[in-house]
């Protein structure tokens, strides 16, 4: 199993690294407090050149939508009547069944591989429309478009950002022929058109978004020592930008995307804090303390540098200026605390944190500092923040394999993302996608 608490420091060093194979996500609610509003996704009108269209569109929008946790899709055996055109809604048979909102649409086909999505959102008890819009996609880009569409819908209900369209980073592994095969995957964010960024038969670990979602860095073992890569998604171009003697580690991007965080340890194995140019290859090294500082993250303005260090006896967290200047503790409560993930707006740091002997994921105001435990399990890891701050993306284990779990940000709606079998480790939220 990955380790990517403050013990992943150590793992470093001597490459002890254990992932099992990973297969495709499904995506099952948990369950949480948060009352469900029920909807209506109305099965999408078909106008093509074959009998069943290229993609469900309302399946996808459903199925979207209840994935957040807030929304109760109602089944189509419920619906009273399947209307495709604005004037076809009688919102008295929507208001009967208590249905808050409705959505329908068509797909239309306008090329051999061209077609055009259109939807509409209504609310039977105000009887008007929300939302309209229209959208054209090739064939490759129906499901992605299509994600775009829930976006709008959810902000339009919640008036909170989508996250559908976003993909998630891991890592994974799999037995062939008796070897260990890791991968490092990126796939949508429910888990389709799940693809390998890189397959290998050396450890791969910490993956880490770039700001604008085209790079990915991501620590490598290959030729038996740690190197840090920069690799391009459309290309799969890759760079090394550090291979220096001894650990290279926990790459983290500048909010502008032109350095990078990481962890140096020379051939005595003392970890520090570094920024790293991209472009000319300088290196600026932040501590210098003998404890281990490890697992650097940016602030979202670019002020700050989070870190965990054991200076303090423990594992803590601390953050320095960006340009160099004195550690501050951050974290006070409690004997452990690890991994720190600052949310996009910049309000809440996620981390992991030991509560009553199990390693979970806690969430810290920044401003009043308090600390709430939000995840359930026994040896919880690697939290990401979703680019809206709403949802944590982690590391858990179920049955002996490696899932991915998500809770919200309030602790409320959690589900679980399980792989097919085997382990999957280290997720990643990308940021917002930009077309």
């Amino acid at each position: 199993m990955l380790l990517t608490r403050f013990a992943l420091t150590l793992m470093l060093a001597i490459c002890l690294t254990e992932v099992a194979g990973a297969q495709g996500v499904i995506i099952d609610i948990q369950g949480g407090q948060i009352q469900r509003t029920p909807i209506a996704v109305v099965p999408f009108g078909w106008q093509g050149n074959t009998p069943e269209p290229p993609l469900d569109v309302a399946e996808v929008i459903r199925a979207d939508l209840y994935a957040s946790g807030r929304f109760d899709p109602r089944p189509e055996s419920a619906m009273l009547q399947k209307p495709t055109t604005g004037a076809e809604v009688d919102f008295d048979d929507w208001t009967i069944l208590g249905v808050e909102a409705v959505v329908i649409g068509r797909l239309i086909q306008t090329g051999d591989n061209e077609f055009t999505v259109q939807f509409q959102l209504f609310d039977p008890f105000g009887q008007e429309q929300l939302d309209s819009f229209r959208v054209p996609a090739t064939r490759a880009a129906l499901r992605r478009e299509t994600h775009r569409l829930a976006d709008r819908i959810y902000e339009e209900l919640t008036g909170i950002k989508g996250v559908f369209a976003t993909r998630v980073a891991y890592v994974s592994a799999r037995q062939q022929a008796g070897e260990d095969i890791y991968r490092l995957v990126v796939a949508d964010y429910d888990g389709a058109n799940e693809y390998p960024m890189l397959e290998s038969t050396d450890p791969l670990m910490s993956p880490a978004w770039s700001p604008d979602g085209r790079r990915i860095a991501y620590v490598s073992f290959e030729e038996t020592r740690s190197s840090i890569f920069v690799q391009t998604l459309r290309t799969r171009n890759r760079i090394r930008v550090s291979s220096e003697p001894g650990i290279n580690g926990a790459p983290s991007f500048s909010p502008d995307g032109r350095k990078l965080v990481i962890t140096l340890g020379g051939v005595d194995g003392n970890l520090d804090i570094y920024t790293l140019d991209l472009r000319t290859r300088e290196r600026q090294r932040l501590t210098t303390h003998r404890a281990i500082d490890t697992e650097g993250t940016w602030s979202p303005d670019g002020r700050y540098i989070y870190f965990t260090s054991d200076r303090s006896g423990g594992p803590q967290i601390y953050r320095i200026p960006a340009e160099g200047g004195e550690p501050e503790r951050i974290t006070f409560e409690g004997s452990y605390n690890a991994r720190p993930r600052l949310s996009p707006d910049g309000e809440t740091l996620a981390l992991i944190t030991n509560d009553r002997g199990n390693f979970r994921i806690g969430i810290m105001d920044l401003d009043n500092r308090n600390l709430i435990v939000l995840s359930t399990g026994q040896q919880d890891e690697s939290p990401s923040f979703a680019p809206n701050s709403e949802i944590i993306i982690y590391a858990t284990r179920a049955g002996g394999n490696g899932v991915l779990e998500t809770v919200s940000a309030d602790g409320l709606i959690r589900s679980r993302r399980a792989s097919g079998s085997g382990d999957i480790r280290e997720p990643v939220w990308s940021p917002f996608p930009r077309f």
